[in-house]
């Protein structure tokens, strides 16, 4: 699994080093209210070292996850965020910290993710859910040129929620892409 580059950032495999860093940022209700309720809350202070440990590292091994650190060209020593690709139901997810929010930086990240999906795994549909209530992850499938194929109710942290399910293929987002 190789970095990835935008304008601004630097998406850099995940390393059980990290987890140092991203436990500091992600444990915060306004990040992890949105997630699905696998996520445990209270987050328990060796939660980002057990998770990347038990599920993300032997999973990219496995070749069935693909999760990058998000950092910020300016400062590539410091994580702001992660973007994650991931077979079956839902493969994109996404988190950005708190002061990082609303720059346009995710959408970056994760433009850079789903190219990866298509033109460099091959797969030849993206579905991510979303709920209903996260405007702002909502915006960027709407930027992406993503459509609402389904909706279904899902258990996040915050509760049971109405949930959209996202989808665009390849050829679609090849023709988005293209000049």
């Amino acid at each position: 699994m190789t970095p990835l580059e935008t304008a601004r950032l630097i998406l850099k495999p995940v390393e059980l080093a990290d987890a140092r860093q991203v436990q500091v940022l992600f444990p915060h209700w306004d990040i992890v209210k949105y997630l699905l309720n696998i996520v445990p809350w209270p987050y328990p202070p060796d939660g980002v070292e057990t998770f990347y440990r038990t599920v993300v590292l032997p999973k990219m091994e496995q070749g069935e996850r693909w999760h990058w650190t998000l950092r910020l060209k300016t400062s590539p020593e410091q994580i702001i965020g992660a973007v994650e690709l991931n077979v079956g139901d839902d493969n994109r997810g996404f988190w950005l910290g708190l002061p990082w929010q609303r720059q346009g930086l995710m959408t970056e990240a994760c433009d850079a993710a789903t190219d990866y999906w298509f033109n460099v795994l091959g797969f030849p549909v993206l579905r991510v859910g979303k709920a209903i209530s996260n405007t702002g992850s909502r915006r960027i499938s709407e930027k992406e040129g993503m459509r609402v194929i389904q909706v279904v109710e899902r258990d996040y942290v915050c509760g049971r929620m109405a949930t959209e399910i996202w989808e665009i293929t390849a050829d679609e987002w090849r023709a988005r892409r293209s000049p």
